[in-house]
């Protein structure tokens, strides 16, 4: 595994819970200190499996193949940063190791992600023999895999497709995000998009919002956003007509970006500043980038479990044409408690809805259920085994027969 912040330590903590699939395993980060932490607070809470930690660079391609030569994985699951999607599958490539993660990739200098990059990697992991898993977080991944289960047992035709994202969480904090600032910031920042009768319709980062209502919670502001799993589940479910991701945010959070993007904070441009040196021996001119510098100065997401409360509901709302021929509609969910999560894993139930189904993800592929050779999107694959073990590994589900979707 390369990772070790939020998203990482929760996939680590359940991975040592499920011994008995997983009998050798690596942390792998630029700081071996981190990766190091998480094995001891595993190991504090009584998980017994061998754990080895390496320093790992994921920009250098070749640091990356020394260490897939000398560890020689089965599988690489990649927790690092989106930027690091191409470095990591090309030493998987060079070293025959398969792959998954939870992110498309998206270049450093430029705030776009879409698959495109990754997708043209099929036919080399393909003739390889390896096997690409791609997007399997929650959202993209357990959506994904929600939407191919209600196509498998609910559905002739899927036409409308609604994912619905909302953290009704507190953490006490002026302003901090759930998970990496600098990922974060980009994606929000950037304009909406939806697919809309065989066309992708473009908006302005976030001008459509609803109030939408969420179980155990209520209603909350919710805001249509560009989010990449609808990019393959319109290839992969053809008979959509309509596909849209909603996320909420509280009108505080909103205050905060909008300063942030005044004052330029969210640039992710460079620019030259001049640094007094820290023997106080002069000055020297130095290029940061806003937006990182940001993101050093807020609060790290790996620390704000300790004092969070409330939960996530992330799920699928769904409109379509049933195995009766009938019209149906069909609201698929998880709440994820923020204190649960904290309690088991030491992080915050957005890092918990992430890292959770990445195990999963290589759990089914070291089970041999999802091994195709190529590179693929979970909704590729078998959603009821996956489906079985996020009622058994903290991520319980739950159904909405024709009721009211709002949407």
């Amino acid at each position: 595994m390369i990772g070790a912040g939020g998203v990482a330590t929760v996939a680590a903590f359940k991975i040592a819970q499920n011994a008995d699939v997983f009998t050798e395993f690596m942390i792998a980060s630029r700081r071996k200190a981190k990766c190091d932490k998480i094995v001891e607070d595993i190991h504090k809470a009584g998980y017994k499996l061998d754990i080895k930690t390496a320093q790992v660079d994921a920009d250098d391609v070749e640091q990356l193949k020394a260490l897939f030569n000398d560890y020689k994985p089965e599988l690489v699951i990649n927790l690092a940063l989106p930027y690091q999607d191409l470095t990591i599958m090309d030493a998987c490539l060079a070293c025959g190791c398969n792959y998954l993660d939870t992110a498309n990739y998206e270049p450093k200098d430029e705030a776009h992600f879409e698959y495109s990059w990754q997708w043209a990697y099929r036919e080399r992991f393909e003739k390889a023999g390896l096997t690409a898993i791609l997007g399997c977080g929650f959202d993209p991944g357990v959506t994904s895999i929600y939407t191919a289960y209600a196509a498998k047992h609910h559905f002739k035709e899927i036409q409308y497709l609604d994912i619905v994202d909302c953290n009704a969480g507190d953490h006490h904090k002026a302003f901090a995000t759930n998970f990496n600032p600098e990922i974060n910031i980009r994606e929000i920042t950037q304009k909406g998009l939806y697919w809309e009768d065989g066309k992708w319709v473009e908006t302005e980062p976030l001008e459509i919002h609803k109030d939408l209502t969420y179980p155990e919670i209520g209603p909350k502001d919710s805001y249509l956003l560009h989010h990449e799993e609808i990019e393959s589940l319109v290839i992969n479910y053809p008979t959509i007509k309509r596909a849209r991701f909603w996320m909420t945010f509280g009108q505080q959070y909103l205050k905060h970006l909008e300063v942030i993007q005044n004052i330029g904070m969210s640039r992710i441009d460079e620019v030259e500043y001049e640094a007094p040196l820290a023997d106080g021996s002069g000055v020297a001119r130095v290029k940061i980038v806003p937006l990182q510098f940001l993101k050093a100065v807020l609060p790290n997401p790996q620390d704000l479990g300790e004092n969070y409360e409330g939960q996530t509901s992330i799920g699928c709302r769904i409109r379509g044409i049933g195995n009766d021929g009938k019209e149906h509609t069909y609201y698929v969910y998880n709440n994820c408690s923020h204190r649960a999560a904290y309690e088991e894993t030491g992080m915050q139930g957005v890092s918990y809805t992430t890292g959770v189904p990445a195990m999963i993800g290589a759990m089914m592929f070291c089970k041999g259920l999802w091994n195709t050779p190529g590179v693929h999107n979970v909704e590729e694959f078998d959603p009821d085994p996956f489906m079985e073990q996020l009622n058994k590994q903290g991520l319980p589900w739950h159904e909405i027969h024709d009721g009211d979707l709002e949407l």
